[in-house]
Parts: C-alpha cells; sequence; structure tokens
C-alpha cells in the first residue's frame, strides 16, 4: 500500500451534495478507450464517495504547496510530502522577510527589497493575516487528524539539524514521491533543480537523491549524487558512498521480503534500479521490456510512435512509478508513454536484451496502454493495488485526464474510472499520486496549482475486482 484549506473550500461547496465517484457522472464508454476489454458490462469493482471533510483543518495557519507523494503505512496513517516553495505570494501572506538566523541580515532582491524565504517582496512585512508554509512532510490518522509533520526548510532548524549536509543529508530542491516502509522508515526522492535565488531555494543542484529517515525525520541514508544531471540508467556505483547515481527519481518501493529498495529514475534516467535498502548498495536494474544495460539515447515526442503504430522501445521521461505485489510482480509507471509495465522480480534485472519486446523474455510480464491518444503529460502517473488477499484491483492515477481508473490486475481491463477536471471535492487538477489502506479507500495528491490531498472512502461491499 502506499492542503487543506483547498480541500475545506471544496468541502463548503459540496457539503450538501452526495457524490460518487464513479465513471457513470460522465459517460460511457470512456472516449480515450480503445480496448474491447473495457468497461465491459458485468465487470465488478469496488465504488468510492470522497469525503469532503479529509483532512481536517492544519494548526499554526498552515499552507501546503504541490503534494509531490502520498502513502499510507502499515497503521493506516496517511503521510504526505508537499513543496512548501510552491506557495504563491498569497498563499504565504502571513510570511515575513527573512532574516537569517547566523547573520541577522534580511534577505533581499536584486533590486535590494526585502523578500521572504521563499523570494516574495516584503518591503513593509506580511501581506494579510494567513498563511505560514507547513513542514514538508506530514502524517494524518484515517480521519485525517494531523499527527506529526517535519523536513524541509519551512521546518525551523531540520536543515542543519536532523539533516546536515555533512552526514550525506540534502533535502531535495523540489520534493517528489514518498514511501513509508514495513519498519516505518520514511523515503523521500526530488526532482527539482537546486539554482538558488531565495532563502530557502535549494543551492546543489539537479535532485538526484534518495533519503531514507525514521518516522520521526532522522537521517538514516541517501543513494545518489545531488547535483548529477547527466544520463546514468546504467551506472552502478557512482553516487555517495558506493550507491547508484540517480537522476531526478521520481519514486520508490521496499520489497518488505527482501528489504529491497525499487527506484523509479526518474525523470533523468529511463531505468527502475533496486538497492540494498539498508545500506543504499546497487543490486540490478532495467529498462522497458527488461532490457538492461538501458540506452539512454534521447528520443523524439510519443505522438511519433503512436502514430506510426510502434511500441515505444525504451521508457519515457519520465519514469514515474514502481509498485511490487505479493505474488511477485512489479508495475512500472511509463508516464508519457501511457503505459504501465509488468514484470517477474526474481526474474528481471540481469543483463538482457529483448530487442523483439517478447513477454517472457528479461523478466518482461505484459503491458498495458491506458488511453492511448493522450499527449502531454501522459496517462500512467500512480499505481496501488487494492487490499484484499489477492490484491485484484489496479488503482492508477491519470494527472492529464485527471482520472482515477479501477483495473483488473489479472487482465489489465479497464473496469471503472472515476474523476474529471475541476476544483470542486472529488474533481481532480494534475491528480499526481494515490495510494490505497487496508479498508480500499484511496487517497489522493494534486500538484500544479491542484495542491490538495483527497480522500475517497470504498461504499461498496466489494473491495476486489473481477472482469
Amino acid at each position: 500500500m502506499k492542503s487543506r484549506t483547498h480541500a475545506i473550500v471544496g468541502a463548503a461547496l459540496m457539503a450538501s451534495v452526495p457524490i460518487t465517484a464513479s465513471w457513470a457522472d460522465t459517460a460511457l464508454p470512456d472516449p480515450w478507450s480503445d480496448d474491447p476489454r473495457d468497461y465491459r458490462r458485468g465487470a465488478q469493482a469496488p465504488e468510492f464517495d470522497v469525503d469532503p471533510f479529509w483532512p481536517k483543518p492544519l494548526p499554526n495557519q498552515w499552507q501546503i504547496g504541490q503534494v509531490g507523494g502520498i502513502a499510507v503505512d502499515r497503521h493506516d496513517n496517511i503521510w504526505i510530502i508537499q513543496r512548501a516553495r510552491t506557495l504563491t505570494n498569497d498563499e504565504a501572506g502571513a510570511t515575513d522577510a527573512y532574516v537569517d538566523p547566523e547573520t541577522g541580515e534580511t534577505a533581499t532582491n536584486d533590486d535590494g527589497v526585502p523578500i521572504n524565504a521563499l523570494g516574495h517582496p516584503r518591503p513593509f512585512g506580511p501581506v494579510s493575516e494567513c498563511c505560514n508554509p507547513a513542514p514538508a512532510v506530514m502524517q494524518f490518522d484515517p480521519e485525517g487528524n494531523l499527527l506529526q509533520a517535519w523536513g524541509g526548510p519551512a521546518d525551523p532548524g531540520f536543515i542543519g539539524g536532523k539533516c546536515r549536509e555533512e552526514d550525506g543529508c540534502v533535502w531535495p530542491a523540489g520534493e517528489h514521491g514518498l514511501y513509508v516502509d514495513h519498519n516505518d522508515n520514511v523515503y523521500v526522492a526530488g526532482n527539482g533543480n537546486g539554482n538558488g535565488g531565495f532563502p530557502w531555494a535549494g543551492t546543489h543542484g539537479a535532485d538526484s537523491q534518495v533519503l531514507k529517515f525514521s518516522a520521526d525525520g532522522t537521517f538514516l541514508l541517501i543513494v545518489g549524487l545531488p547535483g548529477n544531471d547527466e544520463a546514468s540508467s546504467n551506472d552502478t556505483d557512482g553516487g555517495l558512498n558506493g550507491t547508484p547515481r540517480l537522476w531526478n527519481p521520481a519514486d520508490m518501493e521496499v520489497d518488505s521480503k527482501t528489504n529491497e529498495l525499487y527506484i523509479a529514475d526518474g525523470y533523468g534516467n529511463r531505468r527502475v534500479v533496486v538497492v540494498d535498502a539498508e545500506t543504499g548498495l546497487y543490486l540490478r536494474h532495467w529498462g522497458a521490456y527488461g532490457q538492461n544495460p538501458v540506452d539512454d539515447t534521447p528520443t523524439g515526442p510519443y505522438a511519433v510512435d503512436r502514430d506510426a503504430g510502434v511500441r515505444p522501445a525504451q521508457f519515457r521521461n519520465p519514469v514515474h512509478c514502481v509498485r511490487i505485489t505479493d505474488d511477485g510482480l512489479v508495475y512500472v509507471c511509463d508516464r508519457v508513454n501511457d503505459r504501465l509495465q509488468v514484470f517477474n522480480k526474481n526474474q528481471v534485472g540481469e543483463e538482457c536484451v529483448n530487442r523483439f519486446r517478447e513477454e517472457g523474455v528479461c523478466g518482461f510480464v505484459d503491458e498495458r496502454f491506458i488511453r492511448p491518444a493522450t499527449l502531454g503529460a501522459g496517462s500512467v502517473w500512480d499505481l496501488d493495488t487494492s487490499p484484499d488477499r489477492r490484491q485484484s484491483c489496479l488503482h492508477n492515477a491519470d494527472g492529464t485526464n485527471q482520472h482515477v481508473d479501477t483495473i483488473d490486475r489479472r487482465t489489465l481491463a479497464l473496469l471503472d474510472t472515476f474523476g474529471r477536471n475541476g476544483r470542486m471535492a472529488g474533481n481532480f487538477h494534475w491528480v499526481h499520486n494515490l495510494a490505497t489502506d487496508s479498508e480500499g479507500n484511496i487517497y489522493t495528491a494534486e500538484v500544479d496549482t491542484g495542491k490538495r490531498a483527497q480522500k475517497f472512502d470504498r461504499v461498496s461491499d466489494r473491495m476486489g475486482c473481477r472482469s
């Protein structure tokens, strides 16, 4: 298994209107689906209602920015990672000019105007009574109560305290991806560029690291080398402490059976790389169709392959998610190629050539294109499974068409879809990630100007899928 102000606005508007998250709210069939397996009459899938009051109001006049990752831990608590540095001038209106705690000097822009920590002008102090940037990592219980918050530059003393560069902890410039493992360790990645420019900006160059923390934010491990901005999809030990060199990693998951960390690497590289979750040392890696070594040659637009009827031979950037199921399969989001690919974790990752893209070769099992006419940022952003014994449903976040899909994991048929582009509770704007809890509820995260997390309660007796 893997904000607030915006969610409350939606709640106020929708409190008297029951919302059932179902494709029946829009139209059948999905005009962008071209697979005859999809939306068949008699298919069975769970149904969901949005909870417009989740999460509950935040303390300290905190406001959240883009939510770049969401996860559910083994206790059914929900974790998000949000980008405080994406708050606009008015969203962080309660902030004053930034004063350097070491020098006592007030930060200014190139024109000498005082600025806040995010670089917004503050010549005369705060501009409004609300709000203040929240810490990056936030933990909620299933009812939406905030349990703890830590991390990032908005957490006073965290950088330079629990996260010290001399120990290898370099906080990402653009928080992206979050995972909580079976031991309650928290993993954070990034896809930003630390080029400075304002007090809280990163200065390390490209985010090319995955960080591991304990549940209270104590730094434990770094994988990668902050500042790498070159293709390194076949690197095995060029990072800090002999770990692989990453480039803008997007997501990660730990296999609880082996304590191996799978990294979707990412916005710069074109691979999944597996490391030891304790040491960060390399174990194996692969690209599309299980091939190793990975071809880092730049590719043209997805539309060229699509219009030629060609299955893309490589992952395109970003390789946006990786998910492991109990039956030993690995699911990978090849976002811009509008597809997910499936691999056998016990067979994939060694040196292997699969030029004919055959199932059963190099650990490659299957693939599924979802709304293959989709251009732009693609249609397969994040995946998670239902919690029934067979993990029979696969849920997909489509952040271009603004849908959440329910897929039969056995047949890869689309069974149901909910969501549309919009600002109301139950709508999405750039739905970026999702995660499920042990009751089958779905939690979603939005980036760009969405900047919120939402909860969709499972309201049907059915937890699993059948097509």
